[in-house]
């Protein structure tokens, strides 16, 4: 009997970056660099349409990069991935008003704030015997900087944003459950949601909404163009 095994393959050159297979990140950012194509003119919004199902198609990274080799921006090294930067700390003493914009308040009851709605710079939301929910995944940020106050005696309080914007929080809990997820966005210029307070017997929870970006810019871009912004990269964003 022959004992002898051939060796196993030992081919471990490097895979040249083009073969990579991409990652979702990477379909983001390509389909980031079309719609600003779009928005400068550069592209049709049937050549926008049909470039980025074809991004949300592409297995290797080198399939994506056909997608912007005529436009500049490809040049520029936005393709590069980008550290994350920590989010800023808590705003200065004055840059944010003491007085709330706006009271959400639930006394055995719920009270909720949702959709496309304009947070101002400081919300306070009391849960007391009730339930409070913020969800900021759909909202027109004009602000930079949204501080909550969150108090919940008895009850609950949820919020919930967008997975592209950065939030910090600090509070407590007294026999009670305070809970802040972190979330630092790849953008400098994001929005920051601060939510802090405390929870007496009761819940306080913030957490980025899965699936969930901000997406003003696509709607300044679908005006622009008559609202033919391609349907394929609201539906991935909306995934």
């Amino acid at each position: 009997m022959d004992l002898h095994k051939s060796p196993a393959p030992t081919d471990r050159r490097p895979v040249p970056p083009a073969e990579l297979r991409c990652s979702d990140a990477d379909r983001d950012r390509i389909a980031d660099l079309l719609r600003d194509a779009l928005a400068e003119g550069r592209l049709t919004a049937e050549e926008h349409a049909e470039r980025v199902e074809g991004v949300l198609n592409a297995k290797t990274v080198g399939e994506l990069e056909r997608f912007v080799r005529d436009l500049p921006a490809a040049h520029s090294g936005r393709t590069t991935p980008q550290a994350r930067m920590p989010a800023p700390g808590r705003p200065a003493p004055g840059s944010v008003p003491v007085e709330p914009d706006d009271n959400v308040v639930a006394v055995f009851s719920s009270a909720v704030r949702k959709g496309r709605w304009r947070p101002g710079r400081r919300i306070h939301a009391y849960a007391i015997f009730g339930s409070v929910e913020i969800d900021l995944s759909e909202a027109i940020f004009e602000y930079q900087q949204v501080v909550i106050k969150a108090i919940s005696v008895f009850g609950n309080v949820e919020v919930r944003v967008p997975e592209n914007i950065s939030l910090r929080g600090t509070g407590g809990g007294v026999l009670g459950n305070f809970e802040v997820s972190p979330l630092d966005s790849e953008e400098q210029d994001a929005p920051v949601v601060y939510v802090d307070g405390l929870a007496v017997l009761g819940n306080v929870e913030a957490r980025p909404k899965r699936g969930k970006l901000v997406a003003d810019i696509l709607d300044r871009v679908s005006d622009k163009v008559s609202g033919k912004v391609d349907k394929a990269l609201r539906k991935h964003l909306d995934r």
